[in-house]
């Protein structure tokens, strides 16, 4: 029973994401991410049948990055690569919600980055073994700031880029998007209980690639502030 009183060892750390227009932010608590959620980015990578359908993973919740940051080359990789993805963040708690129901969940929406070390990643996968060594890492998940639905309704189509260097590498519609938004939050649901405060990158077009210290990445999404970032240098 919680008794108010709070003895902590140490004081815990919150991460959180600004929230467009708001000096409130966005407290996150779990961090989920959708494989396999674009035709184009099925076909580049030769990853199994088109027919199946996109799985989820984790990431851990403080691997948030903020926008302009600087995200240094992480070790334990030679192949550091960049995914854009539309994101969305999640208000209310749901289990086995219903499709049509799916997107009363939902608080906003944001432009993100899954960040993803690909030798390790592939590594991981010939081996039959959990991806977390090429997903899910430090500084793995930046985010720009949430859009609440209430300001910007639920996106369902809208033109999604990224550019390096400004060179555009990245480029789709969030409306090719395999499973849409409330078909994501439903079927999640299923496995998982959503809660407030889960944030779930849906997915990325073809064109990833790999990135070296000194680029500057900008991720866009129809609607929404961009997310930019520079790569420092190589961790020791």
């Amino acid at each position: 029973m919680d008794t108010g009183v709070k003895n902590y060892v140490f004081e815990p750390e919150v991460t959180s994401v600004a929230i467009a227009g708001q000096s409130m932010r966005f407290p996150v608590r779990r961090i989920y991410c959708v494989g396999r959620n674009y035709l184009d980015h099925i076909r580049e990578m030769k990853e199994g049948d088109e027919r199946d359908p996109p799985f989820f993973f984790q990431k851990p919740a403080d691997a948030i990055v903020e926008p302009n940051a600087e995200v240094r080359y992480p070790p334990h990789t030679s192949d550091f690569q960049y995914e854009v993805e539309l994101v969305i963040a999640v208000g209310r708690r749901g289990r086995r919600i219903d499709i049509a129901n799916a997107l009363d969940h939902v608080f906003g929406y944001a432009v993100g980055i899954d960040l993803t070390r690909r030798d390790r990643q592939r590594d991981a996968r010939a081996a039959g073994l959990p991806w977390e060594v090429g997903k899910s890492f430090d500084a793995s998940a930046p985010c720009g700031p949430i859009h609440r639905a209430a300001d910007i309704g639920h996106p369902s189509a809208g033109k999604i880029t990224l550019s390096v260097n400004g060179d555009t590498r990245q480029t789709g519609d969030i409306a090719q998007m395999i499973w849409s938004c409330s078909e994501i939050v439903s079927n999640l649901s299923l496995q998982y209980a959503l809660a407030a405060g889960d944030l779930i990158f849906t997915g990325t077009p073809a064109g990833v690639g790999p990135v070296q210290p000194g680029d500057r990445l900008v991720a866009d999404i129809a609607t929404m502030e961009k997310l930019e970032l520079t790569i420092g240098s190589r961790e020791a």
